[in-house]
């Protein structure tokens, strides 16, 4: 039901209910009616099913077949390899994904314990559990909403709306009726559950509660938002679809040609075993895995915590992402950035003004902090001409806040009276109040009377209704409709520029009259939520990376519209009434065109993601509110903020950014698209490792001989799939961030991947198969001679290609010690299965330097079509050329390189 649109008595009729509240048993009653005022949440999933969950993707299945498939033909220490391969990459799974599903848990933490409530006519203090719709509940100062109410009666509360709206300041709340379209965060009316009370109390009568409160609905976005994929884990299930067919229809020609051919259905069996070993790269999730762990770590270093691995490489894919105002591009506290007296604008923004108006000495602190400047007194005031001083002070003492503690608009002029100099708690103490007027949404303004002087804030239009005369260097002068109409347009002036205004006059307690009647106006002051700074440069950093931002805010049109602006996203506004106003087609056809919407709603930020998703983009949404829980969960990538961030926001999250700073998701953009970068490398290594191998055994069986057996294959996957690998996940970044976003259709293995797989695939085979043809020499069988050239010539081979494919993707050659060492450590390994008694197991003989020679002739020969390869590849992949001056600590990042 609408509830904002009806009387106060129509709710109470339709609730049954009055203004003494329902009845205890008539509560207990409606408890059982309509269960608990709690959050539903899903099951958990527990340790076993998410570990289990590592096990899923068809390249993890084909292994498992590959290892029982090892066991049946007596391979015993192939299946045991590969099974250690398996668990390790489901260990590192399993710890960093076990706690990814507690989204909704955290919902429950936004209910107030207990509340105060009429019932029977006398207030009682209960369980916010037990709640019912008819309840009348007491709010106060501090109180967290427990469940949507409809307000009775007010006096002048505010309250702070901006986990569930996104609206930047406390809104006022006052009774009265609405007009059915008003969106949510202008349903004055109206409280929701997990908002807070920042100032005065009310009462309210409930209306809804749990699963049926704004909250509720979240949760159901939550519970019914499905987990997407990755481009990579896409990529990455394909690939082990496909090559589980391939390793199908290669067994079910070879074997049945080789038996036909002579050969014993043992050793047929054997060969399809080395196939599937060889086309399988064992180590490719473990390596995935492990990479993207480095990259989590050194995510974390950089203040952006993820919680899901996949993640990383999806946050690199990214070519839109919706952005929150409040907090995430605005600082999310209030901020006076301009005063006007009289005709001059002052710059309050960063503790001096621009000139046009003396500060005098209200501008100087008191020199032993008791003093109070002369120009406290508005008659030395005008006489000095010290108006901004004046206007600072009025909202230092017309004030109940402290810069630390209070209403953020009063916290806001506390600030800013300080950062000029002024003593403020000398002040108040030489302007002791001795009668205030307290503000209220009916009144809006508030007045403090002094010992000689009132002071009065306020709504703009009220305070300049109650002037007579205005402040001016000359002192006060009569206030002619000329001079109001001057004024008016400056508070337009400022509004236009998404500053919340507030007039300041005051008047001596001497002239007669009612309190608050014949001001003098004193000039005013312009408030703001301010960009970040960093924040400017961080979004042109993401658009020169091709990469659009929108921002999306409960906040009105007019802020919303002006910040964006200010932060350099150049677009037209769309309000979340005008995005609900269209059908989904017509959302997707105009989504592309808009980066500014204002009065977003939760369902508005899940149907822009939804439109955007549709149209083929991969969305980064980030947020700090309840509001913003459905659409994160939704997101291709969910980024929350974790200083201001709700729980409930920070659990629906794949990424939190420790320091709620827009500047940090560039960086992490970044290091997304070097943790792609690499694992294309590592993949496009691996592939064309496994195509030779598979080709080199293929092509060998067919003339009958088994020229690598699986325990060498699986030898050359360890070795090359092992630290190599791995010590690719370090590095350097190169130009991710002066490329466009990668195609969300594309995936991993693109056209300059099938171009290296095949090419240095080739080179390799025809390699290793004129080695193999060299050392044979017309014998009619394969001698372990034989398989050891070939099997330490594929090793040192792969070893090579390594460097070759990192130089295709511009990266510089020498950038990375560990790969050095890794590649070091892997040849002692090699060695070790030559030269010690562990060339019993792998049916190895020590090689002479003359062997070693031949070998090396053999990767001269090779080294020149491989880097005819490489270099196709990095003209396709248009990389640039100064990568020797990158350090490969967050490449493209800095205002300076964008330059």
């Amino acid at each position: 039901m609408a509830w904002h649109t009806e009387d106060v008595e129509a709710v109470f009729e339709e609730l049954d209910s009055s203004p003494d509240g329902v009845d205890p048993g008539e509560a207990a009653q409606r408890l059982a009616e309509h269960g608990p005022n709690e959050i539903h949440t899903e099951a958990a999933r527990g340790p076993l099913r998410v570990f289990l969950s590592q096990f899923t993707s068809a390249l993890i299945w084909v292994l498992l077949a590959a290892a029982a498939l090892s066991l049946l033909v007596g391979h015993a220490v192939d299946a045991v390899l590969i099974a250690i391969i398996l668990l390790a990459n489901g260990i590192f799974g399993f710890v960093q994904e076990y706690r990814a599903e507690q989204s909704l848990d955290a919902l429950r933490e936004l209910s107030a314990p207990e509340v105060v409530v009429r019932r029977g006519g006398a207030e009682r203090t209960v369980p916010a559990s037990e709640l019912v719709p008819g309840d009348v509940l007491v709010l106060s100062e501090g109180d967290v909403v427990p469940a949507d109410a409809r307000l009775v009666e007010t006096h002048s509360i505010e309250v702070d709306e901006a986990a569930l709206t996104g609206e930047s300041v406390p809104v006022e709340k006052s009774p009265g009726t609405l007009p059915a379209e008003t969106p949510l965060a202008e349903r004055s009316n109206t409280v929701y559950r997990g908002t807070s009370v920042t100032r005065g109390r009310a009462v309210a009568v409930v209306v809804e509660t749990g699963m049926e409160t704004e909250v509720g609905a979240i949760a159901t976005e939550l519970l019914t938002a499905a987990e997407t994929q990755t481009p990579l884990q896409r990529s990455l299930d394909a690939l082990g679809r496909r090559l589980g067919f391939a390793v199908i229809a290669l067994a079910g020609i070879v074997i049945p040609v080789l038996v036909y051919g002579g050969t014993s259905w043992v050793q047929a069996g054997l060969t399809g075993v080395s196939l599937a070993v060889a086309a399988i790269p064992e180590g490719l999730p473990a390596i995935v895995t492990l990479t993207l762990a480095l990259g989590v770590r050194k995510m974390a270093d950089e203040n952006a915590l993820v919680r899901t691995l996949p993640a990383v490489e999806a946050l690199g894919s990214v070519d839109v992402v919706c952005t929150d105002k409040t907090g995430t591009l605005t600082e999310g506290e209030m901020r006076v950035q301009a005063g006007w007296v009289a005709d001059e604008t002052v710059d309050l923004a960063d503790g001096s003004d621009d000139g046009t108006a003396d500060t005098g000495s209200a501008a100087e602190p008191a020199s032993d902090g008791g003093e109070v400047p002369d120009t406290a007194d508005p008659v030395a005031a005008a006489e000095t001409g010290d108006r901004v001083g004046l206007l600072l002070e009025i909202g230092a003492v017309c004030n109940d806040a402290t810069a630390d503690d209070g209403d953020p608009t009063e916290r806001a002029l506390v600030t800013a009276a300080a950062d000029h100099g002024i003593d403020v708690a000398a002040l108040r103490e030489a302007r002791e109040r001795v009668d205030e007027i307290s503000f209220s949404a009916e009144r809006k303004r508030m007045a403090t009377v002094h010992d000689d002087v009132v002071y009065v804030k306020g709504a703009p239009g009220v305070v300049l209704e109650r002037s007579t005369r205005i402040l001016t260097a000359d002192g006060p002068v009569e206030l002619d409709q000329a001079t109001r109409d001057r004024v008016s347009e400056q508070v337009e002036t400022f509004a236009d520029d998404a500053l919340r205004v507030l007039a300041f006059a005051y008047k001596d307690r001497s002239d007669d009259g009612d309190t608050e009647e014949n001001l003098v106006l004193v000039g005013l002051q312009g408030l703001l939520d301010p960009p970040r700074r960093e924040v400017r440069d961080a979004i042109a950093d993401t658009h020169r990376a091709g990469i659009g931002v929108k921002m999306i805010t409960g906040d009105n049109a007019v802020t919303a519209g002006a910040i964006a602006r200010e932060v350099g996203i150049e677009s037209d506004v769309m309000t979340g009434s005008e995005v609900a106003a269209l059908s989904d087609e017509e959302l997707q056809a105009r989504v592309e065109a808009v980066d500014v919407f204002a009065r977003a709603e939760p369902v508005h930020k899940v149907r822009i993601l939804q439109a955007l998703q549709a149209v083929g983009y991969d969305v980064a949404m980030t947020g700090d509110g309840v509001n913003d829980a459905p659409a994160l969960k939704n997101a291709d990538v969910g980024i929350a903020m974790g200083i201001r961030g709700t729980d409930v926001a920070k659990q629906a999250s794949d990424i939190v950014l420790l320091d709620d700073n827009y500047a940090t998701i560039r960086t992490a953009i970044s290091r997304g698209r070097k943790i792609f970068d690499n694992i294309w490398k590592f993949v496009a290594y691996l592939l064309s490792a496994n195509a030779a191998e598979v080709a080199l055994v293929f092509i060998a069986s067919l003339f009958g001989y088994l020229v690598l057996p699986a325990v060498q294959l699986l030898w050359i996957n360890l070795l090359t799939d092992g630290l190599p690998a791995l010590a690719l996940g370090t590095d350097p970044a190169g130009d991710v961030m002066d490329r466009e976003p990668r195609s969300r259709t594309a995936g991993i293995i693109d056209r300059e991947m099938l171009t290296f797989i095949g090419g240095a695939g080739l080179t390799v085979t025809v390699v290793m198969l004129g080695l193999l043809v060299y050392v044979l020499d017309g014998a009619a069988s394969v001698t372990p001679y034989a398989m050891t050239m070939v099997f330490t010539g594929f090793v040192v081979f792969e070893f090579l290609k390594l460097y070759v494919v990192r130089w295709s993707r511009g990266t510089p050659l020498v950038s990375n010690r560990w790969l050095a060492l890794a590649v070091g450590a892997s040849l002692l390994l090699h060695l070790s299965v030559l030269y010690t008694p562990l060339s019993a197991y792998f049916g190895t003989v020590a090689l002479g330097l003359a062997d070693w020679g031949v070998i090396g002739a053999a990767l001269l020969v090779g080294l020149g079509p491989l880097l005819a390869v490489g270099s196709l590849v990095r003209r396709h992949t248009g990389h640039q050329e100064d990568d020797d001056d990158n350090d490969g600590e967050g490449g493209g990042l800095t205002p300076e390189a964008a330059g």
